[in-house]
C-alpha cells in the first residue's frame, strides 16, 4: 500500500479551512501596506540556491538532473527566487516595489514538531528603498500580520549586522574563529560561546563584556561599547529611531533590541529582526527578515532590498497552542428531496441559490428527512 512520504502531510477539509484561514488574513494585511502578489516556480536552477547559501546547501536540497541535463532543485525558500523574477522583469518597475508570496518550499531535513520536509512560507520583499521610515513599515508589517491572524503573544526582537562585526573587530576576531562562534550566538548559547571565546585567546574580562552586550536590551550600553567605530554608531542611531517609529507610528509597544541575531551573515547587512512565538518552547521563531543584499549577487543593478518570511506552518501550530478559535465554514441551505419526484426540484433550487452567492448542498444518498438533518447537523455544521 502506498504510503505517504517521510517528512510530508496531507491537510483533510478541516485543516485546509485553518490554513485557507491564515492565507487570506495575511493576503488581507500584504495587501493593506500596499503590496502585491508574486509566484514564481517550484522548482529553479540549482545554480540559484548555492549562489546564495553555497554548496554546503546542496545537502538539504531535493535537487535533480532534468532528461535536458540541467541541474535542478525544488525551491528551499522563496527569496532567491523572488530576486531572479525582480532581476529578469521587474528591474524597471517604478521604486519601491513591494511583492509578497505564499508558497510550498522544500529542504531535506529531519522532520520533527514544527519542521517538515515540505512546508509552507509567506513573505514579501521590499526592493528600492532603505530608509528608516522604510525598515520600520516592514518590521510593522511582519508584526501586524502575526497580530491579525489572532496570535496574543509574539515577541519582536531587533539587531543590526554592522554593530555585531563591530564588536567582532573590537576584540580582533578573525573569520575563522568568527565561523566558530557564531552557531553559539545563533542559539543563545552563552557559556559555549564564553567556552570558544576563551579557547581563542580572548580574556576573561573581554569575553564576559562581550557578551554582557550580545545580550543587554540598553542601546546606550550597546553604544558605549562600540564607541568610536563610526559606522556602528551610525547604524545604532538608525536602529534608535526605527524603534520610535515603531513605537509612535505603528503603536508596538514593546520592540526589543537583541543584537545576538546574527541571520544570514553572507548576505544580510544591515537590520535584522526575529518574531517568535514564546508559548512554542524551543522551536519559537515564526518570522526573519531583515536588509540583505542579493540583486547584484545574481547579476543585476545594485538596489536596496529588504524583506521577511513567516513560516505558515509554525504560526498555525501557535495559533492552535493558544487555543485559538478558528472561523468554522457553513452552509446557507441545506436541502433534503422528500421524494424521488421532487429530486428534479430540488437541483433546480440549488442551482438558483448557488447563483445568487448561497452556500447551498443537499442530499444524494436519498435518505430519510431525520438521516439528512443530522448528516447537515455533523459533517455541514448548518444550523437547524
Amino acid at each position: 500500500m502506498a504510503q505517504i512520504p517521510r517528512g510530508t502531510r496531507d491537510f483533510i477539509p478541516e485543516e485546509m479551512q485553518k490554513r485557507r484561514y491564515l492565507q487570506q488574513r495575511m493576503e488581507a494585511t500584504f495587501r493593506g501596506y500596499g503590496y502585491g502578489e508574486i509566484q514564481t516556480p517550484t522548482f529553479e536552477t540549482l545554480e540559484l540556491f548555492t549562489a546564495k547559501s553555497g554548496a554546503s546547501i546542496i545537502d538539504e536540497l531535493y535537487n535533480f538532473t532534468d532528461k535536458g541535463g540541467r541541474e535542478l532543485a525544488l525551491r528551499p525558500e522563496l527569496t532567491a527566487p523572488v530576486i531572479r523574477c525582480y532581476i529578469e522583469r521587474l528591474q524597471m518597475a517604478p521604486k519601491p516595489l513591494k511583492v509578497f508570496y505564499f508558497g510550498n518550499c522544500f529542504r531535506y531535513d529531519r522532520p520533527q514538531k514544527g519542521r517538515y520536509r515540505e512546508f509552507w512560507q509567506a513573505g514579501c520583499e521590499l526592493i528600492g528603498t532603505d530608509t528608516p521610515e522604510a525598515h520600520a513599515e516592514l518590521v510593522a508589517l511582519a508584526y501586524t500580520i502575526l497580530k491579525n491572524i489572532g496570535l496574543q503573544n509574539i515577541v519582536l526582537n531587533i539587531g543590526n549586522l554592522h554593530v555585531i562585526n563591530a564588536m567582532f573587530e573590537k576584540l580582533r576576531i578573525t573569520d575563522a574563529v568568527k565561523k566558530d562562534v557564531l552557531p553559539f550566538i545563533d542559539k543563545s548559547q552563552y557559556e559555549d560561546l564564553f567556552s570558544a571565546l576563551r579557547a581563542n585567546d580572548i580574556s576573561q574580562q573581554d569575553a564576559e563584556a562581550f557578551l554582557e552586550i550580545l545580550q543587554t536590551p540598553d542601546l546606550d550600553k550597546i553604544m558605549a561599547y562600540v564607541h568610536g567605530q563610526a559606522q556602528a554608531e551610525a547604524e545604532l542611531a538608525r536602529l534608535r529611531g526605527i524603534l520610535e517609529l515603531l513605537k509612535t507610528s505603528f503603536g508596538i509597544a514593546d520592540p526589543r533590541v537583541k543584537i545576538g541575531i546574527v541571520r544570514g551573515l553572507d548576505y544580510y547587512k544591515g537590520l535584522v529582526f526575529e518574531i517568535e512565538a514564546p508559548v512554542l518552547g524551543a522551536e519559537k521563531q515564526l518570522c526573519g527578515g531583515g536588509d540583505y543584499e542579493l540583486v547584484s549577487l545574481f547579476g543585476g543593478t545594485p538596489v536596496p532590498q529588504a524583506g521577511f518570511a513567516i513560516g505558515c506552518d509554525r504560526a498555525l501550530l501557535a495559533l492552535e497552542t493558544e487555543q485559538f478559535t478558528f472561523p468554522q465554514p457553513s452552509l446557507d441551505v441545506f436541502i433534503v428531496p422528500v421524494t424521488e419526484t421532487t429530486i428534479p426540484l430540488a437541483l433546480s433550487v440549488a442551482s438558483q441559490l448557488r447563483a445568487r452567492g448561497l452556500t447551498v448542498d443537499l442530499d444524494l444518498l436519498r435518505r430519510g428527512i431525520g438521516k439528512s438533518l443530522k448528516y447537515a447537523r455533523r459533517s455541514m455544521r448548518v444550523s437547524l
